[in-house]
């Protein structure tokens, strides 16, 4: 093989290569949504950690259940006794430390779990985001980053990595008050038993009941 040939070839490869590390938008999209769009309910592990200003409080940890029409359960092993549940529409955050439960309805959170509803269901990122791009994080995960077309949202853009067949492992969600919410996901289980009953939250006797018009759950 003479010098060009080899050239060539290392040229060929070198191409080869960068189309395996950057997966086009609209495929890693596709995957997403049918891997999410395909389940009726779906329970998680998570790691999650939030910061805001440049202060970053203790991680926490727990396990997620999320169910198609905006269900979702948040159960913290860490603080033990912390609960936020959505029935679809009002959501309910409770922190037994405290003895207090604060509720609001569904539309008018701003609580930046809730929207996290959107991966089950009728998901179409398209819709709900805008100016979507992809960066390779190993060459079999992508970022999948994207900014958010309703300006109603409490967030303003996300950060999914996600990996060949559109399962997300991490979650990057950017408040509009510069806020960040990070998700590290693990142990995913699609379709397990999750009944209706598990989403009705039913009020602890002796806790103190706030009704907030304006909620921001991550302050607590």
């Amino acid at each position: 093989m003479n010098s060009m040939s080899r050239s060539l070839v290392l040229l060929f490869l070198g191409a080869a290569a960068s189309l395996r590390a950057t997966a086009p938008p609209d495929r890693l999209i596709a995957s997403v949504e049918q891997h999410y769009n395909n389940a009726r309910t779906l329970s998680v592990e998570f790691v999650e950690e939030y910061s805001t200003q440049g202060h970053a409080r203790p991680a926490e940890t727990g396990k997620l259940t999320l169910r198609k029409q905006g269900k979702m359960r948040w159960d913290y092993a860490k603080p033990a006794g912390k609960v936020f549940v959505s029935d679809g529409k009002t959501v309910y955050l409770y922190t037994a430390a405290d003895k207090r439960v604060e509720k609001v309805p569904l539309k008018d959170t701003e609580d930046m779990r809730a929207p996290l509803a959107f991966l089950l269901g009728h998901l179409d990122m398209k819709k709900e985001f805008r100016d979507i791009t992809v960066t390779s994080d190993d060459g079999s995960h992508w970022w999948l980053n994207a900014k958010a077309r309703n300006e109603q949202t409490p967030y303003s853009e996300i950060q999914m990595l996600v990996d060949s067949g559109g399962l997300v492992s991490r979650l990057k969600v950017v408040g509009r008050d510069a806020s960040q919410l990070n998700f590290a996901f693990s142990h995913e289980q699609m379709n397990p038993p999750a009944s209706e009953a598990l989403f009705h939250f039913s009020i602890p006797p002796g806790a103190e009941v706030v009704n907030a018009a304006e909620y921001t759950g991550q302050d607590h």
